[in-house]
C-alpha cells in the first residue's frame, strides 16, 4: 500500500522505515529538506511542498501525520484536508486530545474525508520491536488501513498467549486494536500514558529509597550500601515487577549508577493531565496518577513555597526545626 508519511521525526521517520520493509511504498513530508533527503535515500518517495505531497497519493489518499501535537498537529490536519478529496484517509499517530480528534473528524467528514486517531506506543524502539496501536475512527476506514497496522503492530512473537484468549476474536494479540469511533484510540492512549506517569513514579520512588538506605539518620546496623543497577538487573529476571520500563532504568543505572547526568527536572507531555482531568470528569478516584503527575510538576522547583508553609505550620505547632535554607553569597 502506498501512503504518506507527514513528520520525520524519531517516530515517524523510523514507522515510515518499518513500512518500507514491510513493503509499503512511503511519501514522505517534513519541514526539514535534510530529513526528506534522507529517507528517500532509503527508498522513500520525497516530496517537496504538501502539494507535491498529495500529487504523489494514490486514491484513495491515505497520509499518516506524526508531528507534535497542537498547533502543528492543527495547521496540518487543515492544511491536508484543503487538498484532499471525498474518500481519502488522514490519521492522527500522535498525542493529540481526544476531544480535538472528536472536532476533527466532525468536521472531515463534512468533506467526506475519513479521519482516524491512532494512539502510538513504542518510542525511539518501535522500529524493531513494533508500535503497539490503539485505534479510532470510522470502522470501513480503518479496516482499509489494516494492512499498515499489521505492518507496524509487534505481532504475537514469543509472548505465553493468555489463557481463554484464543477464544476471542480481534487483534489484540498482535499489537493493535480498533477502541470506537473518534476520539476513542487517543482516549485509551491517554489513559495508557497517565499509567505510565504512575508506574514510573513508583520506580523513582524505589531507587531513591535503595540510594538513600545508607542515611546517616539510620542506625548504623540499618544502613546498606545497595547495587541499584544489580538491583534493577534481578528484577528483571523472573519479578512480579519486571516490565519494559524496568528493562530502561536497569539499562541507564549499568551506564551510570548516580544518573549523575540527569538534573532530575521531569516534564510532562499533556496526557497525564487529560487523564486526570478525564477521571474528574467520571468522578473517578485516581489518587496515584494524579500524584505522579504533580511530582512532575514539582521536580521543576528546588522547593515550592507549599513546602516553606509546612515548615513554619510544624515550627508552630511543634516547635519542629527544619534545615534552614543555604545562604546566597
Amino acid at each position: 500500500m502506498r501512503l504518506g508519511m507527514v513528520g520525520l521525526g524519531r517516530m515517524g521517520a523510523n514507522m515510515a522505515r518499518r513500512l518500507m520493509r514491510g513493503g509499503h511504498e512511503i511519501v514522505a513530508s517534513d519541514l526539514s529538506t535534510d530529513n526528506v533527503k534522507h529517507l528517500a535515500g532509503e527508498g522513500a518517495i520525497g516530496s517537496s511542498s504538501l502539494d507535491d505531497f498529495v500529487s504523489k497519493l494514490a486514491r484513495p489518499r491515505v497520509a499518516w501525520l506524526m508531528v507534535p501535537a497542537g498547533g502543528a498537529t492543527e495547521q496540518s490536519v487543515v492544511a491536508l484536508a484543503q487538498r484532499m478529496q471525498a474518500g481519502d484517509i488522514l490519521i492522527d499517530g500522535g498525542n493529540s486530545y481526544f476531544k480535538d480528534d472528536i472536532r476533527r473528524s466532525r468536521q472531515l467528514k463534512d468533506k467526506g474525508i475519513h479521519y482516524v486517531d491512532v494512539g502510538t506506543s513504542g518510542g525511539v524502539w518501535g522500529l524493531e520491536r513494533g508500535y503497539c496501536m490503539m485505534i479510532g475512527g470510522p470502522r470501513d476506514a480503518v479496516q482499509h488501513l489494516d494492512p499498515i497496522f499489521k505492518t507496524l503492530a509487534p505481532g504475537r512473537g514469543d509472548i505465553p498467549r493468555t489463557p481463554g484468549r484464543e477464544k476471542l476474536p480481534g487483534t489484540a494479540e498482535d499489537g493493535y486494536i480498533y477502541c470506537g469511533p473518534s476520539g476513542a484510540g487517543h482516549f485509551v492512549k491517554m489513559v495508557h500514558n497517565g499509567i505510565e506517569y504512575g508506574m514510573m513514579q513508583a520506580y523513582a520512588e524505589g531507587f531513591d529509597i535503595f540510594r538513600c538506605a545508607n542515611s546517616k539518620e539510620l542506625p548504623e546496623e540499618q544502613r546498606y550500601e545497595l547495587n541499584l543497577a544489580d538491583i534493577a538487573e534481578v528484577w528483571r529476571r523472573g519479578s512480579v515487577v519486571s516490565s519494559w520500563l524496568l528493562d530502561l532504568t536497569a539499562i541507564a543505572l549499568a551506564e551510570n549508577p548516580t544518573l549523575s547526568e540527569y538534573t532530575g527536572f521531569v516534564q510532562d507531555s499533556g496526557e497525564g493531565r487529560w487523564t486526570i482531568e478525564a477521571a474528574i470528569a467520571e468522578a473517578v478516584p485516581a489518587d496515584v496518577l494524579s500524584a505522579a503527575l504533580f511530582t512532575r510538576f514539582r521536580s521543576r522547583q528546588e522547593h515550592t513555597f507549599a513546602e516553606k508553609v509546612l515548615s513554619a505550620m510544624r515550627q508552630k505547632f511543634g516547635g519542629h526545626v527544619e534545615p534552614a535554607a543555604k545562604k546566597t553569597a
